[in-house]
């Protein structure tokens, strides 16, 4: 159970008002996308004005709420040490290829944490709808819905979410070798582009499992508590408690946690 802190609702009310904020100009600049001005990171790799305009809107709401706050954004600040003190960890845009391309797959993820564990969380799903929100030991929902991860006990029934390489395609062998493992004995995969929402379908139930090699913190730090206040299991590859520091994440409904680790490493005859 993770430790609760008594502002955790007070924080949630400031990250829902600066992710809706930034929702509403995603939304409206998505109506006019072709005019999108983009750069490229690095190769694989795009940014926009949206990404950045949608931080700021972001940073000016939370300080103005919880003004002793620190923000780590994907954007503007990713340097900060995101489990350190009392912090935001942003991202403005996840999906931001899915955003540029007009495919209905990315959102606005916040989370506050204090000392590396995660108080309050928001995944708005700006092209689909729905926000997801968790506050630490008080459960997950969506809407203001109380959400719970899938049921799902048969592997073979299982729908498993995923993310490639594309930033550094080093581990594309890796990730070959174990989608290889799991084809013949799930009923599909997906890899949709925003690992923030494939987090947060494991929470509403909408896939009964998802893993990625590496994420940094900002992709995954809502969707970690989200995941857990549904009743799931978020863990690294290796089985320990997943951080916020990010690296490689497994998540499920926690019923099939130690079948998909094992899988993962091969260890299944």
């Amino acid at each position: 159970m993770t430790e609760s802190h008594p502002d955790r609702h007070r924080w949630l009310a400031a990250a829902r008002s600066a992710a809706a904020t930034a929702a509403d100009f995603i939304a409206h600049e998505a109506q006019t996308h072709r005019a999108i001005t983009w750069e490229a990171k690095s190769v694989t790799d795009f940014v926009s004005h949206v990404d950045r305009g949608a931080e700021e809107r972001i940073r000016e709401r939370l300080l103005a709420g919880i003004p002793d706050l620190r923000i780590v954004g994907e954007e503007l600040s990713h340097d900060g040490n995101p489990e350190e003190g009392l912090v935001a960890i942003v991202d403005p845009l996840d999906g931001t290829t899915n955003f540029l391309h007009g495919f209905p797959s990315y959102g606005v993820s916040i989370c506050i944490a204090l000392d590396g564990v995660p108080q309050a969380a928001v995944m708005h799903d700006v092209a689909r709808g729905g926000v997801c929100t968790a506050t630490a030991g008080d459960g997950a929902f969506v809407d203001g819905e109380r959400v719970r991860v899938s049921t799902m006990a048969d592997p073979a029934r299982a729908l498993i979410g995923t993310g490639f390489p594309f930033k550094d395609v080093t581990r594309a062998d890796e990730y070959l070798r174990m989608m290889r493992r799991l084809m013949p004995v799930v009923s599909g995969m997906r890899r949709a582009g925003s690992a923030a929402l494939d987090l947060a379908d494991v929470a509403r139930g909408r896939f009964d499992a998802f893993w990625e090699l590496w994420l940094n913190s900002w992709d995954l730090a809502a969707g970690v508590l989200l995941v857990r206040e549904a009743g799931g299991h978020v863990t690294d590859l290796e089985g320990r408690d997943a951080r916020l520091a990010g690296g490689t994440i497994v998540a499920s409904n926690g019923v099939l946690h130690d079948w998909f680790l094992d899988i993962l490493n091969d260890r299944v005859d």
